[in-house]
């Protein structure tokens, strides 16, 4: 085990009925880094990111966090240790107050978990917490609002804001810019780079220019295999790389800035 890195997997494979979507991955991800895993459409992200939020279990190999094997844990007993997922789709309450999301997401922190039929003044205590996370992410004047009426950007930064209340060593970020106009992508590119400042962010993203301009380390996959490693500047002149990204995804990667 390498106590530099938070997470590690050995080996690690996933087959569905003889197909290997996962196929025997050595993943490192260093503490207090931003960690990117990118690949083509079909490469294993998404099941990797499974595997290591154990929604599903893999076929062989094993994965360690913080030093403790827990390739056979739950998701739950994962989340405790401070594994925590933020969605490809955003996982917002809509129809409660901002505020309130975050005071949910905090709720689960406590022992009194989900005691929705306590008063309202019960979960103040928690109000000057909920507001310092949406102060993390620029959110604080949008408190009393419904969360459905929040454009789709600032939807991911309270998404974002709840995975903060749970207090994680770990955020798992699922293609945290899909989806966005120009102005929401720099927007949460700047909010990644600011909450992985004291914490460690492993994330899927297609594009191109927030990986190159945030992540320190980028694992490439391809067919469910470990392509390449390392910082972009290296990783993005790699022949094997370049030819994986044939096409429209070989331009962006190249032209990322």
């Amino acid at each position: 085990m390498d106590l530099d890195c938070i997470l590690e997997t050995q080996k690690l494979t996933k087959e569905f009925k003889g197909f290997v979507a996962v196929d025997k991955v050595d993943l490192r991800v260093k503490r207090g880094t931003i960690h990117a895993l990118i690949g083509p459409n079909g490469a294993g992200k998404t099941t990797c990111f499974n595997l290591l939020t154990k929604f599903l279990r893999p076929t062989s190999g094993s994965i360690f966090f913080d030093g403790q094997d827990i390739t056979q844990q739950a998701p739950a007993q994962i989340a405790r240790m401070g594994v925590i997922r933020s969605f490809q789709i955003s996982a917002v309450f809509p129809h409660l107050t901002v505020l309130e999301n975050v005071r949910v997401a905090l709720q689960r922190q406590l022992s009194s978990s989900f005691h929705f039929w306590k008063s309202e003044d019960a979960l103040q205590s928690l109000n000057a917490r909920a507001m310092q996370l949406l102060a993390e992410v620029d959110l604080e004047q949008f408190a009393a609002l419904d969360a459905v009426e929040l454009s789709y950007g600032r939807k991911r930064a309270l998404e974002i804001a709840t995975t903060l209340a749970m207090d994680p060593k770990l955020m798992l970020l699922d293609e945290p810019t899909q989806g966005m106009g120009l102005e929401d992508v720099d927007r949460i590119r700047q909010l990644i780079k600011k909450v992985a400042a004291s914490r460690t962010v492993l994330m899927v993203e297609h594009n191109m220019s927030v990986v190159s301009s945030i992540a320190d380390t980028i694992t490439v996959l391809q067919r469910g295999a470990t392509l390449a490693e390392g910082p972009y500047a290296e990783v993005s002149k790699n022949p094997a790389v370049i030819e994986a990204y044939m096409g429209s995804a070989n331009v962006e990667l190249k032209g990322a800035h």
